[in-house]
C-alpha cells in the first residue's frame, strides 16, 4: 500500500496548496501527475478523509495518456468510493477488483404477526388478548349445580371451553391456570334433596292403597293451583302431562280397591301410582314436612352423587379436568370473610339475619358500575328472582331488601335448610357470592378470563362483578368475559316438557365423544348450536371424510421404499400441493387468531384434504406413487390440529386411533404386517383364478373381503391394476357400510326385476295387439262408432253422425299402423319365432 495516503502526500507537499488552487482542471491534473510521479507507492491502502478531499477535486480521470499516474490513482480511489461525491455528501466504499468489501445487509420487511382476538362480553367486541402476566393466563369457569344428570346444555358449555382452553394452551402456548367450581349448596339442591329424602321415607313406610289414594288427592289440590297459575307454556305442558299420568295411574288402583282384588294385584297398582305420582307427592311432602329435615348430611349426599356423575360424563367427553376444583361447601369460611369485607366497605347490609348487596350504593360510586355485561337487564325482576332461588323469593324475604334490585350475599337459614355459623346468625351462602369468594381466593383481585354459559350473564355474572369489585375496590375483576352460545334441540329450547331433554349419557349412546366434539368444532363457540340429526350427520360425514384420508395416507406410507427412495424429486403437482398446504396453515392460523374460529378452521382442513385427494387420484390415474413425505407432513399436521382440539384423545401418531382405548398403536403395529401378507396372498390367488378361469376362487376371495374381514374391523379395497388397499376401520362402521351396500344392491335388484317385468308386460301387450287383424281393431268400440265400411274402418259416430275428414284420416293412420303390425305378426308366426 502507499506508505502514506495521497491526501497526506499532498498535504505534506510544499506544492499542495498551489496544485489544489489551480482552477483549470486539466492544468491541475498535470500538476498532480508530476507531483505523484515523484512518490513511490503500491496498490491497496486505507483511505483517510484527506484522500476523499483530494479525490473530490476531479470529476473524472484525465483522458491524456501521459497523465497515467493521476489516472491510475483516480480509478483506484473510484473503485473504493464510487464516483466523486459533492461536498458534504457521504461516500460509501465499493467493491474493487483487488479487494471486495462486504455489502450492507438489510433485514426483510416481513409481515405483521397475527394476534389472538377474543370476543369479550364486557365490550361485545373482539379484543386483542393480552394476559396480565406474560404468558400466564388465569381462568375461572362457572361449573354445574349438581342436583340432576348432566345434559347437552352442559356439554355445549364445557366442550366449548375445553376447546378454547386447549387452543390457548397447546396452540398459542399460554400457561393456562384453569379453575372451576361445583355448586353443591343451592336452593334447587336443598329442595331436591328434601323431596328425595321425604319420598323415600314415604315409600319405605309402604302406604296402604286407600292411604295412597287419599294422599294423592291431597297432593293434587295444591298441584292444580300451581298448574292454573303457571304462565310459561312449556312448564304448563309438563305439569299437565304429570297430572294426566297420575289420573291414569289412579283409576286402576281405585277399581282394584273397590273390587277387593288380591294383595299382589293391588300392590302392582300401588307401585305404578307411586312411580307416576313421584314428583307430585315429593312436592306435597316437602311443603308439609320439609321444615322438619334438619340433618345436614341429607343435603350433601345428593350433590356428591351427581358431582361424580358429572365428572364421569366429562371424562367420557374427553374434557380435560380443571387444574383446581372448588366446592361451595368447602369454602364457607372464605365466603363469610368475603361478605364481611363487602359490608365493611359499605356495599352490603344486614337484614333479619341475611346480608344483601346494596346495588344503589355501588352504582352511585364514581369508581364502580353495576350491570357491566347486560345494563339493559338491570331491574328485570323475573331474572333477579330466578337468581335468588325458589326458596328465597317469599314475600318476607323480598321485604328485607332496601331495593328490589338488591341480591342476597348470605341467606339466613329457615327450618329444613342447611346452615353454617356466621356473625349474622346461622345461614348459608347466596348463589352469586360463591364464585367471587372462591375465584378471589385462588386468582386474586383480577383474573384474565371468566367463562360461563350465555344465560349466566345477568344476573349471575353481573352480580359477581359487582360484589367482587366491591370487595377488592377495583373495576377490573375480570379482563375478558367469555360466554358460550345456547344449545337448541332441533330448533327448540331443550326442556323436559317438550320431551327433548337429552342427557350426556343419552347422547353418547347415539354418537361418540369425537363426533359430538366435531359437531361443536363446526360451529362458533359463542353462537347458538342446534343439536339435531342434520348437525350430527354433518359431523359424521366430516369424520368419515378425514378418516378415509388418514387411512389412504397410511396405506401409501406402508409401500416399501429404500432409505433414499423416500426423498423424491418434486414435480409441479407436489410444488402446488405444498404451496396450498402452507396457504391453508396460514389461513388456519388467522382463523384461530380470529376468536378461535374453529368453524373456518374445519372448512380449511376439509379443503386441504380435498386437494390431497385430488393429488392422490391424479397420481393413481397415471400409475405413479404419490409423494410419501409430503402427504405424511400434511397428515401429521392435521392430526396435530385435531389433537389440539381434543378430537383425537389418544396418543395416535397419525389419524384417528384404531380399536379401543389404549390399544391403538399396538393393534395397528401388530396386525397390519399380517394383513398386508394376507392381502398380497389373496391378490396372487385372484390372479391365478382369473387366468385359470376358476370363478369359485374369485367368489371366495370376494366373500373374504365383503363378509369375513368387516366383522374383524378390516377393509380391503380392490383397485384395477393397483395393489389392494388395506385399512383398519371401526367394526361397527364397516358393518353399517356393508348393510348399506347390501341395501343399495337389493334396491338395484328390485329395480332391475321391475324393469324386466314391465318390459315383459309391454312385449306381451304388443304381441296381443299384433294378433288383432286391422279389420277388427275398431269393431269392438261400439261406444264410439255405429257404422263401419267393408275394411272395418268407422264411418259414423255412436250418434249416427258421419265422421269428419280429419277424424277419418286419423283413424286411417291407426288402421295402417295396425296393418303393418299384423303383417309382422304373420311373418313371425310363419317363421316360428314364438310358440
Amino acid at each position: 500500500m502507499w506508505r502514506v495516503s495521497i491526501g497526506e502526500q499532498l498535504s505534506n507537499s510544499p506544492d499542495y496548496r498551489s496544485i489544489l488552487s489551480i482552477s483549470d482542471e486539466a492544468a491541475r491534473a498535470q500538476a498532480l501527475n508530476e507531483h505523484l510521479s515523484t512518490r513511490s507507492y503500491v496498490q491497496g491502502y486505507s483511505l483517510s478523509q484527506a484522500d476523499v478531499d483530494a479525490f473530490r477535486q476531479l470529476s473524472a480521470p484525465p483522458a491524456d495518456p501521459q497523465l497515467f499516474h493521476v489516472a491510475r490513482w483516480f480509478r483506484h480511489i473510484e473503485a473504493l468510493l464510487g464516483s466523486p461525491c459533492g461536498k458534504g455528501q457521504p461516500c460509501r466504499l465499493q467493491a474493487s477488483k483487488g479487494r471486495r468489501v462486504r455489502p450492507q445487509w438489510s433485514p426483510p420487511a416481513g409481515t405483521q404477526p397475527c394476534r389472538l382476538h377474543l370476543y369479550n362480553s364486557l365490550t361485545r367486541n373482539k379484543e386483542v388478548f393480552i394476559p396480565q402476566d406474560g404468558k400466564k393466563v388465569t381462568w375461572y369457569c362457572c361449573g354445574p349445580t349438581v342436583y340432576d344428570a348432566s345434559h347437552m346444555g352442559h356439554a355445549r358449555s364445557y366442550i366449548s371451553f375445553d376447546i378454547l382452553r386447549r387452543v390457548l394452551k397447546d396452540y398459542f402456548k399460554f400457561d393456562v391456570f384453569y379453575c372451576m367450581n361445583i355448586t353443591d349448596i343451592d336452593d334447587k339442591i336443598i329442595k331436591r334433596a328434601r323431596q328425595n329424602h321425604l319420598f323415600e321415607q314415604y315409600r319405605e313406610k309402604r302406604p296402604e292403597a286407600a292411604q295412597l289414594l287419599e294422599d294423592v288427592q291431597a297432593a293434587l289440590k295444591p298441584f292444580s293451583v300451581k298448574l292454573n297459575e303457571t304462565t310459561d307454556p312449556d312448564k304448563k305442558q309438563m305439569l299437565e302431562r304429570i297430572q294426566h299420568a297420575v289420573q291414569l295411574a289412579t283409576e286402576p288402583l281405585e277399581k282394584a280397591v273397590q273390587s277387593r282384588l288380591t294383595g299382589e294385584e293391588v300392590n302392582s297398582c300401588v307401585e305404578v301410582l307411586l312411580e307416576e305420582a313421584k314428583d307430585l307427592l315429593s312436592d306435597w311432602l316437602d311443603s308439609t314436612l320439609g321444615c322438619d329435615v334438619t340433618d345436614n348430611s341429607i343435603f350433601s349426599k345428593l350433590p356428591k352423587f351427581w358431582e361424580g356423575d358429572f365428572h364421569r360424563d366429562m371424562e367420557a367427553l374427553n374434557v380435560l379436568p380443571p387444574d383446581v376444583l372448588t366446592r361451595v361447601s368447602e369454602y364457607v369460611p372464605e365466603i363469610v370473610n368475603f361478605v364481611q369485607k363487602i359490608v365493611d366497605n359499605g356495599y352490603g347490609y344486614v337484614s333479619n339475619g341475611s346480608v344483601y348487596f346494596d346495588t344503589a350504593k355501588f352504582a352511585s360510586s364514581e369508581k364502580h358500575s353495576y350491570g357491566k355485561l347486560v345494563p339493559e337487564a338491570v331491574g328485570d325482576q323475573k331474572a333477579l328472582q330466578e337468581g335468588e332461588g325458589d326458596l328465597s323469593i317469599s314475600a318476607d324475604r323480598l321485604s328485607e331488601k332496601r331495593s328490589p334490585n338488591d341480591f342476597a350475599l348470605w341467606k339466613a337459614s329457615k327450618p329444613g335448610e342447611p346452615s353454617w355459623p356466621c356473625p349474622w346468625g346461622k345461614g348459608r351462602p347466596g348463589w352469586h357470592i360463591e364464585c367471587s369468594a372462591m375465584a378471589g381466593t385462588l386468582l386474586g383481585a383480577s383474573m384474565d378470563i371468566h367463562g360461563g354459559g350465555f344465560d349466566l350473564r345477568f344476573p349471575h355474572h353481573d352480580n359477581e362483578l359487582a360484589q367482587s369489585e366491591a370487595y377488592f375496590e377495583n373495576d377490573c375483576w375480570v379482563r375478558y368475559f367469555l360466554h358460550t352460545g345456547h344449545l337448541t334441540i332441533a330448533g327448540c329450547k331443550m326442556s323436559k316438557s317438550l320431551k327433548n331433554f337429552i342427557t350426556i349419557k343419552d347422547a353418547l349412546k347415539k354418537h361418540s365423544a369425537r363426533q359430538l366434539r366435531l359437531a361443536f368444532l363446526m360451529h362458533s363457540w359463542k353462537d347458538t348450536l342446534d343439536y339435531s340429526s342434520n348437525t350430527m350427520e354433518s359431523a359424521l360425514q366430516y369424520e368419515k371424510f378425514l378418516n378415509e384420508f388418514f387411512l389412504n395416507v397410511k396405506d401409501i406410507l406402508r409401500a416399501p421404499v429404500d432409505i433414499t427412495g423416500q426423498f423424491e424429486k418434486w414435480g409441479d403437482e407436489e410444488a402446488e400441493l405444498n404451496k396450498n398446504f402452507y396457504d391453508k396453515k396460514t389461513a388456519i392460523h388467522k382463523a384461530l387468531c380470529d376468536n378461535v374460529d374453529t368453524r373456518t378452521v374445519m372448512e380449511e382442513m376439509r379443503a386441504l384434504v380435498s386437494q390431497c385427494n385430488l393429488y392422490m387420484a391424479a397420481r393413481k390415474a397415471v400409475r405413479k406413487r404419490p409423494n410419501q413425505a409430503l402427504l405424511e407432513n400434511i397428515a401429521l399436521y392435521l392430526t396435530h390440529m385435531l389433537k389440539i382440539f381434543g378430537a383425537i384423545e389418544e396418543d395416535s401418531s397419525l389419524g384417528f386411533p384404531v380399536g379401543g382405548p389404549g390399544t391403538s398403536l399396538s393393534l395397528e403395529a401388530t396386525v397390519m404386517p399380517y394383513l398386508q401378507v394376507l392381502s398380497e396372498f389373496r391378490e396372487g390367488v385372484r390372479k391365478i383364478a382369473r387366468e385359470q378361469k376358476v370363478p369359485e376362487i374369485l367368489q371366495l376371495s370376494d366373500a373374504l373381503r365383503d363378509d369375513i374381514l368387516p366383522e374383524l374391523g378390516v377393509r380391503f379395497e380392490d383397485h384395477e391394476g393397483l395393489p389392494t388397499v388395506v385399512k383398519l376401520v371401526d367394526r361397527n362402521t364397516l358393518l353399517k357400510e356393508r348393510e348399506e351396500k347390501r341395501r343399495v344392491e337389493e334396491e338395484k335388484r328390485k329395480k332391475k326385476e321391475e324393469a324386466a317385468r314391465r318390459k315383459q308386460e309391454q312385449e306381451a301387450a304388443k304381441l296381443a295387439k299384433m294378433k288383432t287383424p286391422p279389420s277388427e281393431m275398431f269393431l269392438s268400440e261400439t261406444d264410439k262408432y255405429s257404422k263401419f265400411d267393408e275394411n272395418g274402418l268407422p264411418t259414423h259416430d255412436m250418434e249416427g253422425k258421419e265422421l269428419s275428414k280429419g277424424q277419418a284420416k286419423k283413424l286411417k293412420k291407426l288402421f295402417e299402423a295396425q296393418e303393418k303390425l299384423y303383417k309382422e305378426y304373420l311373418q313371425m308366426a310363419q317363421n316360428g319365432s314364438f310358440q
